[in-house]
């Protein structure tokens, strides 16, 4: 893959063994409190590149490749979709925070990473000082809220949660054209002209190995099956997120849309919560980075 390290100056690159294979960080040691940053499909943890500069003043940032993305491990799938389930993924950053010092962290999550992030705070209470999650609803939402205008607008969650090889064979035929309509459906531009082109072209490699396109598939198998039964146990028991959540998303993301209203959704899962649009696509992290930087840094430091 291509050559980062001029979009992250100054970071040490870790890989730690957690149970959900060898995890890949970046570590920007500032001494600050610890702030965990997770990417989302179908990208990793180079999309946080625009708006680390603002955050490392007030955090130590670990911002890491979830199981199967970027520079981490790609492992079998399991019968349950493990490690791409949200309770493997969220098992495994909790361990490789452990191996890295850090006990209690924050974390902001992107899409999937989102995704891992609030199924962390509901799976390891006390972990979590804060969460941010962008452009998500939970997926028990997601699943239940499917009608026409959703699912015209989401419908890679139907096609890659397809059994394998399905999905894989055809996104292996051309995956440079699968990756950029994806990206432009989700953002406000063409993905040439919201990405870094270093990033962008880290993205691409990633998709031409059908070892981690198989493995962005299996996140998705678990999102229909194992991840939303989790969902399910833990709506059904009215079990909520401990720590203190903020929702951002785009005004031109996925869940407006779809119609959907983030915080009236969040509000069933978390007690203390608050959340705006960012004026942005789904890629908000890259396409409005200071707005997004800000956004975050209000609410984390209004934490420490």
């Amino acid at each position: 893959m291509p050559e980062l390290a001029d979009l992250f100056p100054g970071y040490a690159s870790r890989w730690i063994e957690t149970s959900g294979g060898r995890i890949f960080a970046r570590v920007g040691d500032t001494g600050g409190p610890p702030l965990l940053l997770l990417h989302g499909h179908p990208q990793s943890n180079v999309m946080w590149h625009r708006v680390t500069p603002g955050l490392a003043r007030h955090f130590t940032l670990v911002i890491a490749d979830l199981p199967g993305y970027g520079w981490s491990a790609a492992p079998p799938a399991q019968a349950d979709h493990a490690p791409y389930t949200k309770r493997a993924m969220a098992k495994a950053m909790v361990e490789a925070m452990e191996a890295l010092g850090f006990v209690q962290f924050r974390l902001a999550g992107h899409n999937r990473g989102g995704r891992v992030g609030y199924r962390l705070a509901l799976d390891h209470p006390g972990r979590l000082a804060q969460l941010a999650v962008l452009d998500i609803v939970t997926t028990w939402d997601m699943w239940h809220r499917i009608d026409a205008r959703l699912a015209a607008r989401a419908w890679h969650w139907t096609f890659l949660a397809l059994p394998a090889p399905f999905p894989e064979t055809l996104i292996g035929h051309d995956p440079k054209f699968f990756f950029d309509s994806r990206a432009a459906a989700g953002a406000r531009g063409q993905s040439a002209e919201i990405f870094d082109p270093r990033a962008l072209a880290h993205y691409h490699a990633a998709y031409n190995d059908p070892t981690r396109i198989h493995a962005m598939c299996e996140d998705y198998r678990a999102g229909r099956t194992t991840d939303l039964e989790h969902d399910e146990a833990d709506r059904a028991a009215a079990k909520k997120i401990g720590c203190p959540v903020l929702a951002l998303w785009g005004t031109q993301g996925l869940p407006a849309n779809a119609g959907i209203d983030p915080l009236a959704c969040w509000r069933d899962w978390a007690s203390d919560l608050r959340g705006s649009p960012i004026e942005s696509g789904h890629y908000v992290p890259e396409e409005n980075p200071d707005a997004t930087a800000r956004a975050l840094l209000d609410f984390f430091n209004s934490g420490t």
